[in-house]
């Protein structure tokens, strides 16, 4: 396992869209373990793929619940509404108020391809949204309501 170097906001890469992942092979494992050890070493909760320089569509989260990793992830449900302090690990420094949906279902692979869904709520819910975006180019400040000191 090696820890990635984290690409930070003005890094080109941060925006633009991640591909599909289409070989579920060693160099994916070792991505995704190289991302969790990248991801506990910073002391994140979520780490997307772009944010160590890989557009692939590729996540890893752990919550205090243990690891989870998403590969060709998508949001398909949520309901609610929860309002609170959001960072990021692309951002350092930078804290700030999103609302996001309260409870969100996302499908998707696990490292070997096999299709699965999980639902989260509360701050399981706010990674999985924040880390999809990362996918698509997005980042948190976007989003921000009120930046924190």
């Amino acid at each position: 396992m090696a820890i990635r170097e984290i690409r930070t906001k003005g890094d080109e890469i941060l925006y633009k869209n991640c591909k599909p992942v289409k070989n579920f092979d060693e160099r994916l494992n070792i991505l995704l373990d190289d991302m969790y050890d990248t991801m506990t070493d910073h002391d994140g909760v979520g780490l997307a793929a772009p944010q160590v320089g890989i557009l692939k569509r590729v996540v890893v989260i752990d919550v205090g619940d243990g690891k989870i990793e998403l590969i060709n992830p998508e949001i398909v449900e949520e309901s609610g509404e929860q309002t609170g302090s959001e960072g990021c690990l692309s951002v350092p420094g930078v804290w700030g108020e999103v609302t996001r949906p309260n409870v969100v279902t996302i499908k998707a692979q696990d490292r070997n391809g096999k299709w699965f869904k999980a639902t989260g709520e509360g701050l399981l819910a706010r990674a999985f949204c924040h880390e999809i975006e990362h996918l698509d180019g997005k980042l948190f400040v976007d989003k921000v309501t009120k930046f924190l000191d």
